[in-house]
């Protein structure tokens, strides 16, 4: 097993695992992890290297980033869903992974920029204030919550995204949804329609930003309907 921090809720028999985004923490599912529990399952949600109480890397790279996540979360679960980074990781190990069905949520598929690591970076120093301005929509516990995981985040993690080229994939060998934020910033709507003819599931929710079990949690479990 890889030295991840795991944070787990419910103890059903129906396994599920949520990866959370770049600057993000497992903390950020502190809605869906408890919802998914009430569902019958048990949900494990890692902290990414360098992310929460994961340890920080001298070096990280997608492929050893997402080797640890293979390593650190339980074989052949029900439900895997991958926000963001977490959607890239999840693709990348998705045939190591075995689950059942997947869910890919406004994933980080599109091509890196030297201005998108910039911009992360800034964030490091953001404030609460400064978070809840960018995120109107979430709740103050959420901006906390933020404020937190940026404190936790190690910067150096921005090398997975930086010149990264954009991630192009296969068709899926299990059912897929991919899940977007509309408008979504990571899958254009062109990109998403070739997608579909790929054998993804694709659905968007409604006015909502990157992050949309933040911006509109019961606009997120209905758009997960059939999929839990």
């Amino acid at each position: 097993m890889a030295d991840l921090n795991i944070r787990e809720w419910g103890d059903g028999e129906r396994t599920a695992v949520l990866i959370h985004g770049l600057t993000a923490a497992s903390t950020s599912w502190w809605r869906v992890g408890p919802e998914l529990a009430a569902r019958g399952y048990h949900v494990y949600a890692p902290d990414l290297p360098g992310h929460g109480d994961s340890l920080r890397w001298t070096d990280y790279r997608l492929d050893t980033v997402a080797d640890a996540v293979a390593a650190a979360i339980p074989p052949a679960p029900q439900l895997v869903l991958g926000h963001s980074l977490g959607g890239l990781v999840l693709a990348t190990v998705v045939d190591r992974v075995r689950p059942e069905r997947v869910v890919y949520e406004d994933p980080a598929w599109s091509p890196g920029h030297p201005a998108i690591a910039e911009a992360f970076r800034a964030q490091r120093n953001w404030t609460l204030e400064q978070i809840a301005v960018a995120n109107p929509r979430w709740s103050p516990d959420l901006h906390r919550l933020k404020l937190d995981a940026l404190a936790h985040w190690d910067p150096g993690t921005l090398a997975i995204v930086d010149g990264f080229p954009g991630y192009d994939p296969k068709p899926p060998t299990v059912p897929a949804l991919l899940l977007l934020a509309d408008p979504s910033l990571t899958v254009a709507p062109e990109r998403a329609t070739e997608l579909a003819t790929r054998g993804f599931e694709v659905r968007a929710v409604p006015d909502t930003g990157h992050v949309v079990h933040n911006e509109d949690f019961d606009g997120f479990l209905a758009g997960l309907d059939g999929w839990l």
